[in-house]
C-alpha cells in the first residue's frame, strides 16, 4: 500500500518538491479552470493544482483543483474544489504532482474534515503523518473475503424480510420525505450500541458546495475507511447520504467539461463513475467495510439510470414506500420491493426463510385484492381473502416500529427488537 508523505502545512496532496511546476490561469467558466502549462510540464489527470494568490480587493485566495482532461496546446482543464470568487486570468498555479491527498488512522475517528482532508470542526489540525491518495484501485478479486453472514440493525421488517450483510453494500431507495436520513439515523443509533468500538464514517455534501466537492466527498470518506480495514485490519462501517448527489455532481462536471450527455440528461460514464466508487467498498481478508447508502430516487422512479446503477452493485436494496408513509406507518419500507441476497434458507436459517416467505405471499395477495376491495368493498370478499387482508393489515402495522433518533417527534420511546423476538412474534 503506498503511503504519500506529505509535509504538514503544506496542504493537501502538496509535493514537498523544491521546484515546483507553475502554470497559469487561461479560461474561467464556472468552477472550471483551464490552466497553461510551460511545453513537456504538465501535470497528469487528476493531479491537485493549487492556486494561491490575492484577487482585486487584496483578499487572500486558496483554490485546490484536480486535472479533468489534456486539452492539447500545453493547456488542461480542471474542476475546482471550492468557490472560484475572486480567481481572474493569469493567476499562477501550482502542480503538486500528486492527487489529492487526506490524512488517515485513528487520529482521524471523531473528527469532521472538507472534501481535502481539511478539518472543519475547529478542533485544531489532526495529528497524523500519514496521508492516502483519495484515488486508489479497488482489492484485487483473489483478497476479496467470501463469507456470508448478516448483521442485526434491531429493526424489525429490515432484518426480517430483507436482512443486511455484514461486509456487503446496502442501499435505502426512496423519494423526498419518505424517511431515508431517519432510518440511516437510527442504524447509525442501533448499531453503534450493539456492536461498540467499530469505527464508522459518513460522507455527505452541502447543495451549496461547487460539484467538484460534491463528486470527490465520498472517495475522502471512503479513503479515510480504507485505512482501518487495510491497515489496521478493522471491520468498517460507511453511510452514504445521498449517493445520488454523487451522480449528480458527475451529471453537471461532465456537461461543464463539455462531454455529450447520456440517457435523461446524465453523464455518458455514469457506469464508470458509480463503479469505481462502489469496488473499492468492499470485504478483503484483511477487514470490511459495510456500507448503507441512502439512494434519492428522482420522481420516485426506479427505472431512473441513477438508481437503476445503483442497484447492480448492492447486496440489500431497502425499498420506502410513498404510500405506506402516506398511511402513517414508519419505517415506511415496502416489503415486496425490498431484497437481500441474504435470504437464503441456508444463510438465516429455514424458520427465518419460511417466516419470511409467508410475510411477502400474504402482503402480495393483499396487493392483488386491493383493486377489488376499493371498486367492490370488503363484503364482496371470499371469507379467505378476507381472512387474509386483516391479516395483512396487522403485518403492516406489526411491521413498524417507533424510531428513537425519533423520539423527540413522536413522544414514544424507541424500540429494538432483535431478530429472533421478530420470527417468535410472527410465529
Amino acid at each position: 500500500m503506498r503511503i504519500n508523505p506529505t509535509t504538514s502545512g503544506s496542504g493537501p496532496g502538496v509535493s514537498t518538491l523544491e521546484e515546483k511546476n507553475l502554470g497559469r490561469i487561461a479560461q474561467i467558466i464556472g468552477p472550471v479552470l483551464d490552466v497553461a502549462f510551460p511545453p513537456g510540464k504538465m501535470p497528469n489527470i487528476y493531479n491537485a493544482l493549487v492556486v494561491k494568490g490575492r484577487d482585486t480587493v487584496g483578499q487572500q485566495v486558496n483554490v485546490t483543483c484536480e486535472v479533468q482532461q489534456l486539452l492539447g496546446n500545453n493547456r488542461v482543464r480542471a474542476v475546482a474544489m471550492s468557490a472560484t470568487d475572486g480567481l481572474m486570468r493569469g493567476m499562477e498555479v501550482v502542480d503538486t504532482g500528486a492527487p489529492l491527498s487526506v490524512p488517515v488512522g485513528g487520529a482521524t475517528l471523531g473528527r469532521i474534515f472538507n472534501v481535502l482532508g481539511e478539518p472543519v470542526d475547529n478542533l485544531g489540525p489532526v495529528d497524523t503523518r500519514t496521508t492516502f491518495p483519495i484515488h486508489r484501485s479497488a482489492p484485487a478479486f483473489i483478497q476479496l473475503d467470501t463469507k456470508l453472514s448478516i448483521f442485526e440493525t434491531g429493526i424489525k421488517v429490515v432484518d426480517l424480510l430483507a436482512p443486511y450483510r455484514r461486509g456487503g453494500k446496502i442501499g435505502l431507495f426512496g423519494g423526498a420525505g419518505v424517511g431515508k436520513t431517519v432510518l440511516i439515523m437510527e442504524l447509525i443509533n442501533n448499531i453503534a450500541k450493539a456492536h461498540g468500538g467499530i469505527p464508522f464514517g459518513g460522507g455527505g455534501a452541502n447543495m451549496n458546495e461547487p460539484p467538484g466537492a460534491r463528486m470527490r466527498v465520498g472517495l475522502t470518506a471512503l479513503t479515510m475507511a480504507e485505512y482501518f480495514r487495510d491497515v489496521n485490519e478493522q471491520d468498517v462501517l460507511l453511510f452514504i447520504d445521498n449517493i445520488f448527489r454523487f451522480v449528480q455532481a458527475g451529471s453537471e462536471v461532465s456537461a461543464l467539461l463539455g462531454r455529450m450527455p447520456s440517457a435523461v440528461g446524465y453523464q455518458p460514464t455514469l457506469s464508470t463513475e458509480m463503479g469505481s466508487l462502489q469496488e473499492r467498498i468492499t470485504s478483503t481478508k484483511e477487514g470490511s467495510i459495510t456500507s448503507i447508502q441512502a439512494v434519492y430516487v428522482p420522481a420516485d422512479d426506479l427505472t431512473d439510470p441513477a438508481p437503476a446503477t445503483t442497484f447492480a452493485h448492492l447486496d440489500a436494496t431497502t425499498v420506502l414506500s410513498r404510500g405506506l408513509a402516506a398511511k402513517g406507518i414508519y419505517p415506511a419500507v415496502d416489503p415486496l420491493d425490498s431484497t437481500s441476497t441474504m435470504l437464503q434458507p441456508r444463510i438465516v436459517g429455514e424458520e427465518h426463510y419460511e417466516t419470511a416467505q409467508r410475510v411477502k405471499q400474504t402482503s402480495q395477495r393483499y396487493k392483488e385484492l386491493q383493486d377489488i376491495i376499493a371498486i367492490l368493498g370488503l363484503d364482496e370478499l371470499s371469507e379467505e381473502d378476507r381472512l387474509t387482508v386483516a391479516r395483512a393489515r396487522k403485518i403492516e402495522r406489526f411491521l413498524s416500529q417507533p424510531f428513537f433518533v425519533a423520539e423527540v417527534f413522536t413522544g414514544s420511546p424507541g424500540k429494538y427488537v432483535g431478530l429472533a423476538e421478530t420470527i417468535r412474534g410472527f410465529n
